[in-house]
């Protein structure tokens, strides 16, 4: 596979969110082999592509339960833990392994379309929700969910993940599509002594935690009671120390963000879900300057409603705005890193997030015909970005590219057939109502 794309704006999201002006990017075997002024370019022997606009990386969701589009606006009006155990559990019980495919794959689709080419899933069924992925052609970090409920024993379910593991590696798939990882649900749902085990697990294989940490001011009480937070908990259990993303993070105290940057944990900040279900507004200014890695989440689409990431940088960085009353704490280019290297980097993974040799050549193309970028691409850079994140978000998205293997052409889908898998979820959520 050898590809160039020309365009004449390229986001490769480096750490300081450049700006590149008649730039290429080139792909050789699904990897990203050089970006750069068209000037300044190597010869190429490949494809080269012309398009319109801007180029960036493929946006990473830090954490979603995709499946959960077959439960799209039940129970849309409830506070969270009543939202859980009155809407969305009930339905859930109804599930047959088959439907988590069929949602998984709507899911896909709109989170492409959307130019999400990586979620992070904590989700039930695994088998079957790698099996949509891999047909969408997206990327997935599945974390098999583990609970301790009654019928539900959290031991059988950390082994089923880790003979997984053990026989299919870490990571596999075309151009590692699907990676493997565990998904303890939380501390108000599984012991210390549980959630160290499965730490110890997902340490020695390498893997990613996945756990909700301090959602809601409600649902840890008692933790918090006994240990003093969430964070101190998981700490004393053993939980922290390798790869963990604790998603949500809402209330965390300041020595509970000093824990998370001792211990290197990522936080998926999911603004949208976590506004909508009113469960508080995280302080992510004092994250990031604690050193903390945030990327964020959409969460499932029957509590955001959506998967639209570019949604969440705008709210993310307007709430960091209005809470510390400060028009400078989230620039339009800090919320797009948040969206894509912070993403990679709050999941531990180096290959994706960014346009930078070595890593997977996942790639959106914006098209810029559009009224929000009516001042030209003469404009300078902040306003460029500006234009871009305030402005523009998933409505421009025309193609993307995974691997560097072309799955939205014109904004549809070029695997999977959006209209049946829409009609499949219909058919499914007629069901679970």
């Amino acid at each position: 596979m050898l590809l160039r794309l020309h365009a004449p704006l390229v986001l490769p999201c480096d750490p300081e969110c450049s700006v590149l002006r008649d730039a290429v990017v080139d792909v050789v075997d699904g990897r990203i082999a050089h970006v750069g002024p068209r000037a300044d370019a190597p010869e190429f022997a490949g494809e080269v592509r012309e398009v319109t606009g801007i180029l960036l990386p493929g946006l990473v969701n830090t954490h979603a339960h995709s499946p959960m589009v077959l439960m799209r606006g039940l129970g849309g009006d409830l506070p969270l833990l009543r939202w859980l155990r009155e809407a969305m559990w009930p339905a859930e019980a109804k599930l047959k392994p088959a439907d988590i495919r069929t949602g998984q794959l709507l899911g896909a689709v709109e989170m492409l379309r959307n130019g999400v080419t990586t979620s992070a899933e904590m989700y039930f069924h695994g088998e079957q929700l790698v099996d949509a992925v891999l047909a969408a052609g997206s990327r997935v970090l599945f974390g098999a969910a583990i609970m301790d409920l009654p019928g539900l024993p959290w031991r059988p379910m950390t082994d089923e993940i880790t003979r997984w593991i053990d026989a299919d590696g870490l990571r596999f798939g075309p151009h590692e599509r699907i990676e493997l990882s565990y998904g303890p649900h939380s501390a108000y749902i599984l012991t210390p002594e549980a959630l160290g085990e499965v730490a110890d697990e997902a340490r020695d294989r390498g893997a990613l935690l996945q756990i909700h940490v301090a959602e809601s001011p409600e649902e840890d009480l008692a933790q918090r009671e006994s240990h003093g937070s969430v964070p101190r908990l998981l700490e004393a259990a053993g939980v922290l120390g390798g790869r963990v993303l604790s998603a949500h993070s809402v209330h965390l105290t300041p020595e509970d963000v000093r824990i998370y940057a001792k211990h290197g944990v990522g936080i998926a900040h999911c603004p949208g879900s976590n506004t909508k279900l009113a469960s508080g507004i995280a302080p992510l200014r004092s994250y990031l300057d604690a050193g903390v890695a945030v990327g964020l989440g959409t969460d499932g689409p029957a509590s955001n409603d959506d998967l639209d990431l570019f949604e969440e940088a705008r709210l993310a960085a307007l709430l960091s705005r209005v809470t510390t009353l400060d028009a400078t704490a989230m620039r339009a280019a800090d919320a797009l890193l948040l969206a894509t290297r912070g993403g990679a980097a709050a999941l531990g993974r180096d290959d994706l997030g960014a346009l930078e040799p070595g890593r997977w050549a996942d790639i959106v193309h914006v098209d810029v015909d559009d009224p929000a970028f009516a001042t030209g691409l003469d404009a300078s850079d902040d306003q460029l970005l500006a234009n871009l994140l305030w402005a523009t978000g998933t409505r421009r998205v025309k193609d993307v590219w995974v691997a560097g293997e072309q799955v939205v052409e014109a904004g549809e889908t070029t695997r999977v057939d959006r209209h049946e898998a829409q009609a499949g979820v219909r058919e499914v959520a007629k069901r679970l109502r």
